[in-house]
């Protein structure tokens, strides 16, 4: 028998096709001439329809190429990476390192280890001014593993969960891995990127399970005001929806803003929210990979049961290092967030002062979002090809505002150097003249 392989036309199937020589078959008119057959026996081995949903990452697709063309020797100012360009804390990667040598090694239980439930739950408290239990937190491989979670525990086919756009991609993505729908809200640069209740309330339907907030936000660095978070806890109670709280960049805060954790309003929105935070971004973790949610306690409980089919627990010693950080005083970062406000003063200030750009200030995270369409159907009709544009034209690297369902935008990530801040922009704006 000899099989061969190929992809069909029609993605997901792989086609695997066996052939049976020299099979015999007796003619009825002459048992003694046999006629020769070769048999070909196709099977298909499809992929699942969610395998399908899937789209490779556009920010690591483009930061990839733009260090592949580094790595050529070719001069690339990359405004993608969504990460700190700062170290780790040296007591943080001390207490991971310290814990290896101690031969902390082993599978813990999945929900994390006591001592750093205990200090998340901690933290909630002095930060956030919410009070949940260590049994109520759930300690994830990222940030993005803790939304991964809260989405297959909460939503069943057809559940629908509201997106306030520009919206980071992989919220999207997961919720129709878990079967659900995004319902996308729209905001404009005009409002600062904050939604209009009006049209939240408008968005909700019968199959509407829960509002994810973002708060700053990845991709636009909006801060939603206290009153604007307060109408939404009121929605939410009124319709009975759950409330996911992405609140990872809340230490990367500028000109005196004060963030508000929309659990902290009340004892019944804090009943209907699911608080998601991680280490990722406050303490230039990214790659440590430790997140945590903290939810009511059935939640947590189908959380913490769901994990331990799917990871089991985060790596063991980088458990210690997130202790160590939690234990850090919120001053020990206050330098990296200066930084920060410094280089979101540079790139905005540089950024406006291309004709036809025009933003808001960002006033979190690390990421500047301008609307670009004064130079779009001139040659180049959408943000995908203006990135394309620069990134081979200008040599920088920049992510389309289409990604986030912002079209007719670009995102910069400042969590560069200020050098580069200039250089890039500098490139941006000789080859937006190009086109103008």
């Amino acid at each position: 028998m000899r099989y061969s392989a190929g992809l069909s036309p029609d993605f997901p199937h792989l086609v695997l096709t066996r052939r049976i020589p020299d099979c015999h078959k007796t003619s009825k008119k002459s048992a003694d001439a046999p006629h020769r057959y070769t048999f070909s026996v196709v099977t298909t081995l499809s992929l699942s329809a969610r395998a399908g949903l899937l789209k490779p990452s556009p920010t690591l697709a483009i930061t990839s190429k733009a260090k592949a063309m580094q790595a050529e020797g070719i001069d690339v100012v990359s405004f993608g990476a969504g990460e700190p360009d700062f170290n780790t804390p040296e007591s943080i990667c001390d207490a991971a390192i310290d814990a290896i040598r101690a031969g902390f090694t082993k599978y813990t239980p999945s929900a994390g280890i006591p001592e750093l439930r205990k200090a998340v739950a901690n933290k909630f408290e002095v930060e956030n001014g919410l009070k949940y239990t260590p049994e109520q937190v759930i300690v994830s491989c990222g940030a993005k593993h803790s939304v991964y979670n809260t989405m297959q525990v909460l939503l069943d086919p057809g559940d629908e969960v509201i997106l306030i756009a520009p919206y980071w991609m992989t919220y999207a993505d997961q919720i129709r891995l878990a079967g659900g729908v995004p319902k996308v809200v729209y905001t404009t640069s005009d409002s600062g990127f904050v939604p209009d209740p009006e049209q939240l309330k408008e968005a909700i339907t019968p199959n509407t399970k829960a509002i994810l907030v973002n708060s700053p936000s990845n991709p636009t660095g909006a801060v939603l005001p206290r009153e604007t978070l307060k109408q939404i806890a009121a929605l939410a109670l009124r319709h009975s929806l759950w409330v996911i709280a992405d609140e990872i960049y809340e230490h990367l805060l500028y000109d005196g803003e004060k963030h508000i954790s929309i659990a902290s309003l009340g004892k019944e929105i804090f009943d209907q929210t699911i608080t998601i935070n991680g280490c990722s971004k406050s303490y230039a973790m990214t790659g440590w990979r430790i997140g945590y949610a903290a939810a009511p306690l059935p939640i947590a409980k189908a959380m913490s049961n769901f994990q331990d089919q799917v990871t089991s627990n985060p790596t063991s010693f980088v458990q210690k290092g997130a202790v160590a950080a939690l234990k850090l005083p919120a001053s020990s970062m206050e330098a990296m967030r200066v930084e920060f406000e410094a280089r979101r003063d540079l790139i905005h200030g540089l950024l406006t002062a291309i004709p036809g750009i025009k933003m808001p200030k960002p006033k979190g995270a690390f990421y500047a979002l301008p609307d670009v369409s004064a130079y779009l159907g001139k040659g180049l009709a959408t943000d995908l090809e203006l990135a394309a544009y620069l990134l081979d034209e200008a040599k920088v690297a920049t992510v389309p505002g289409s990604v986030f369902e912002g079209s007719g935008h670009l995102r910069l990530s400042y969590a560069t150097s200020r050098s580069d801040i200039e250089k890039g922009v500098a490139r941006i704006a000789e080859a937006l003249k190009r086109i103008a």
